[in-house]
């Protein structure tokens, strides 16, 4: 599938990235490099282990990740945990917010692995 594609059936920036990336090769590279990121293990570790600059660290380089990458849907619930846990304080909100972030975290990696390298398995 082409990455122009890729990126409209999940409703986010095409545009935006190749801008910044320029070919789809360069895109589609990063984009499966993404599944090899700690950042979204680190930020679920951080919430369970009640370390807030731990999820904090976590949350903010994956929101700059999906910034870099228009990856819009996940961009969004990323950047609203990273302001909540800002302070480096875990509240109860935080669980709600990770919990956002965790849908389109998932949703997201199996749409990489499904369309972008053609199976499940990484």
């Amino acid at each position: 599938m082409e990455v122009k594609t890729f990126y409209e059936q999940l409703g986010m920036g095409y545009e935006d990235v190749s801008g910044r990336l320029g070919s789809d090769a360069l895109i589609k590279k990063f984009v499966i490099r993404f599944l090899d990121d700690a950042s979204f293990t680190r930020l679920r570790d951080g919430l369970q282990e009640n370390d807030g600059e731990k999820a904090f660290r976590a949350a903010h380089t994956l929101k700059g990740i999906c910034l870099n990458l228009s990856f819009d849907t996940l961009y969004k619930p990323c950047a609203e945990i990273t302001e909540a846990l800002r302070d480096g304080r875990i509240t109860e909100g935080c669980n709600t917010l990770f919990l956002e972030v965790e849908k389109e975290y998932n949703r997201l990696t199996k749409a990489v692995r499904s369309i972008l390298i053609g199976g499940e398995t990484k």
